[in-house]
């Protein structure tokens, strides 16, 4: 056995049969020399466990030089003022049996106990059980305490919390309640998770606004956390230039001449470092170094973590989520996807939110509807993804479309039944809810969906008698109404569809005659199917993505020689290109093993925050 284990095994032992023992101690009233009071409630232990855990009952039970206290009636009895003493048993009962039932409303207040008295054990275990609970309602609260009990740990996680979600806190009634100090903490730093500075200089102005006389007075401090030259000059100059608590400080409008300035290029000269007198002391020069240099914070033009957003097409399969920038030619890890079925459908909302819906999921506790569809969501910040209630109509061969905070599962193939389906299902991603909503006229499979401008489009698709259709439904939610608008020229399903610059693409499928590369494309306007140009390639299943104003092709099956020497279907995973200006595709890559059975979105991502592969 390897020595280090044998002693890291006896260490655990040791560890286990001393708590054991000076728990039974503390149970049994044993050998216990001091008494904590508060109020009038009495906590018998020992000085040596209390002084040994607290450098606070150290210096009470041991003198200045070290030397043990004698056991005289200042040091037999403790009287401790402002504890809640259901919190001091607590943490009494902890430093002898390293047990304690932290929960949401006590964690505080033994957090403040613990650093009141100095157990360090006690508040690191309350800063971890913190940091483990951060979340939208809490993390202003905690970054607070953070700052309040001096525990630069808690405050620097749970202000890279709220960094992260800047955009989205910056709205909170709470986020307003900030004191200065606070608020610049946050503003000023590197890793604020905004695409536009304008987003922290208007989040600012509403904080300022709460309480305009008084927080006005601290705007020039304000100033230095903002980065003004990574805006618009014209919003710069409209926004900030002709803000009126801006205009009516003289001290502001220098600082808004100075990056007026610096827009057209003219920085102010930085700070020089002066010639140093011989027999000067040297340990100053780093304090003058780190100004040497610097502009003000208002000229800091570094961009901030959030401004490293790319358009990307992201491909999910069983293994792994990765996200391709076409124009770099980068792969980057999104997140590993172990848990996504391979038989799914992905959509990336209008909230640059993605999820997927698909697999089967068997929950033995629903009786009533115990075989459901796997459910996630996409959290770009963890990289990981997160379940969410499972579908409880469980289909392949369906799509999804989506209208404001609602996700719609439309038709496909009952999986009990292997029949297809008219039922739509929505989702509701705020109440986390599905629910029921108005049919689709026709039960299909295998059919493409696309959203825009609040309406839900239902392309082709397959009936069971797998005769392909050419039809066009449209969904509007508000109404709770279908309507049919004009078909495609072909029939087809299995086939890429995509909005593209305010038309709907359609390329591929199969239908009676086999594979097609044909494509159409359709006009909202006049509701209008025109041809397309062809694709290279008849192929099913192809992933059509529109990202950065660029139209792609990804993967799909094709017919092809397999290893028997026999012609059938083969995934093919290359990615092509429509050039516009040519009305032509090119191939960019004939292999993207990435692609291979995955689903495909465009979805904007921050490579800073991804591995590259």
């Amino acid at each position: 056995m390897d020595p280090t284990a044998i002693k890291e095994e006896l260490r655990l032992f040791q560890s286990t049969l001393l708590q054991d023992g000076l728990k039974e101690l503390l149970n049994e009233n044993r050998f216990v020399d001091c008494t904590l009071k508060v109020g009038d409630r009495c906590f018998p232990c020992h000085r040596l466990i209390m002084a040994a855990c607290s450098p606070y009952f150290r210096e009470i039970f041991f003198g200045e030089d070290g030397k043990e206290q004698s056991a005289d009636a200042n040091t037999k009895e403790v009287v401790l003022d402002d504890v809640d003493p259901n919190i001091l048993d607590m943490i009494i009962r902890y430093l002898y049996s390293a047990e304690i039932d932290l929960t949401d409303d006590n964690v505080q207040a033994i957090f403040a106990v613990a650093n009141r008295f100095q157990i360090p054990s006690v508040f690191t275990v309350c800063v971890n059980y913190l940091q483990q609970k951060l979340s939208l309602a809490n993390c202003l609260a905690i970054f607070r305490l953070g700052l309040v009990l001096n525990c630069p740990r808690l405050a620097v996680a749970a202000r890279n919390y709220i960094a992260d979600r800047f955009d989205s806190l910056s709205e909170e009634e709470e986020f307003l309640q900030l004191a200065a100090h606070e608020l610049f903490a946050i503003i000023g730093t590197d890793s604020l998770n905004v695409e536009r500075e304008e987003s922290v200089f208007e989040a600012l102005m509403r904080w300022v606004r709460v309480d305009k006389e008084k927080r006005s007075k601290v705007l020039v401090e304000a100033f230095d956390c903002l980065r003004f030259r990574l805006m618009p000059e014209k919003y710069f100059h409209d926004k900030v230039e002709g803000d009126e608590l801006i205009m009516a400080n003289a001290e502001l409008m220098k600082k808004v001449q100075e990056i007026k300035d610096a827009f057209q290029g003219k920085l102010p000269e930085t700070k020089k470092k002066e010639p140093k007198g011989e027999g000067e002391n040297e340990g100053e020069e780093g304090e003058e170094e780190e100004e040497e240099g610097m502009l003000p914070g208002y000229l800091n033009d570094n961009r901030r973590l959030g401004m490293y957003m790319r358009d990307l097409i992201v491909m999910v399969n069983d293994s792994a989520t990765v996200a391709y920038d076409v124009n770099e030619n980068e792969c980057f890890l999104t997140a590993m996807s172990d848990q996504v079925p391979k038989n799914h459908v992905s959509i990336c909302n209008a909230k640059n939110h993605m999820y997927i819906i698909g697999g089967l999921f068997v929950d033995e506790e629903d009786k009533t509807n115990p075989l459901q569809c796997y459910f996630y969501k996409l959290d770009t910040l963890t990289s990981d993804w997160m379940a969410l209630p499972p579908m409880p109509s469980p289909r392949c061969l369906f799509n999804l479309g989506e209208y404001e905070n609602l996700l719609f599962a439309i038709a496909g193939k009952d999986l009990q039944t292997n029949e297809s389906i008219d039922s739509v299902i929505c989702y509701d991603t705020d109440k986390m809810k599905w629910s029921e909503t108005k049919k689709l006229p026709l039960r299909i499979h295998g059919h493409s969906v696309v959203s825009h401008k609040g309406l839900i489009y239902c392309i082709g698709g397959k009936t069971d008698d797998n005769k392909a259709l050419n039809k066009m439904f449209v969904y509007n939610h508000k109404q709770s109404e279908w309507r049919e608008l004009a078909g495609m020229k072909r029939p087809r399903a299995m086939f890429g569809a995509v909005v593209h610059k305010n038309k709907i693409i359609v390329s591929g499928g199969v239908n009676e005659e086999g594979l097609t590369a044909e494509a159409e494309t359709y006009d909202f306007a006049t509701n209008q199917w025109e041809a397309f140009t062809e694709f290279p390639q008849e192929r099913s299943s192809v992933n059509l993505v529109s990202s950065g104003g660029s139209l792609y092709a990804v993967g799909g099956f094709a017919l092809m020689e397999l290893e028997n020497k026999e012609i059938g279907p083969s995934e093919v995973t290359d990615i092509w290109q429509y050039e516009e200006d040519k009305k032509q595709w090119s191939g960019m890559l004939r292999e993207m093993r990435y692609a291979a059975g995955s689903s495909c979105s465009a979805m904007r991502l921050n490579a800073a925050r991804m591995p590259k592969l």
